[in-house]
């Protein structure tokens, strides 16, 4: 029941800002719009690796991978920038 709320939980993250992004209230070069997708990727890749189903294990996986280093290059240019 728990990966359950935990797999939920993780689909309406990455749905939030996927619509979000479709109506324009969220850029996609936005530090939200990377966690989002982040906490969300990798709730569901916690799901996929208790069930060992691997077709979600490389699709979140990197999905994850791929909003963690979206998120860090935008730290690093608010950082660089001197916006953190």
């Amino acid at each position: 029941m728990l990966f359950q709320i935990v797999s939920v939980i993780g689909a309406i993250l990455i749905l939030y800002a996927y619509v979000a992004l479709q109506v324009g209230r969220m850029q996609s070069e936005s530090i939200w719009y990377q966690v989002l997708n982040l906490v969300g990727g990798a709730a569901l890749l916690a799901t996929a690796l208790a069930n060992w189903q691997w077709g979600f294990i490389i699709l979140e996986g990197v999905w994850t991978g791929v909003s963690a280093a979206g998120l860090t290059r935008l730290l690093r240019s608010s950082v660089t920038q001197g916006t953190a």
